[in-house]
C-alpha cells in the first residue's frame, strides 16, 4: 500500500511540475533571448561607436559567440552583418 501512495504521489509531482513549466516556457524563452540581445550588443558595441565598459572582460568570448552572433543579427532583421571586419554570412 506504501509503494502504490509513493508511486502515485511521484506521478501527481511529475505531473504538477509539468503543468507549471507549461505556462512559463514562451516567457523563460523570451528572457533568454533578451539577454542573449544584451550580451551581443556589449561584444559588438566598441564597433559601432559606443563604449563598453565591460571589453577586456568579454574579449574572450569573441570567438565562441560568432555563430550566436549570426543568427542575433538575422533575428534583429539585418539580412548580413552590420560590422564590416565580422564576416559571419
Amino acid at each position: 500500500m506504501a509503494q502504490k501512495l509513493r508511486e502515485r504521489l511521484a506521478a501527481f509531482a511529475s505531473g504538477y511540475d509539468r503543468m507549471l513549466r507549461l505556462g512559463h516556457e514562451a516567457e523563460v524563452r523570451r528572457e533568454l533571448a533578451e539577454r542573449e540581445d544584451l550580451i551581443m550588443l556589449m561584444l559588438f558595441s566598441e564597433t559601432m561607436g559606443l563604449p563598453n565598459p565591460a571589453s577586456y572582460y568579454t574579449l574572450e568570448l569573441y570567438p565562441a559567440l560568432i555563430e550566436s552572433y549570426h543568427q542575433w543579427h538575422k533575428r534583429m532583421g539585418m539580412e548580413h552583418s552590420p560590422l564590416d571586419h565580422v564576416r559571419c554570412c
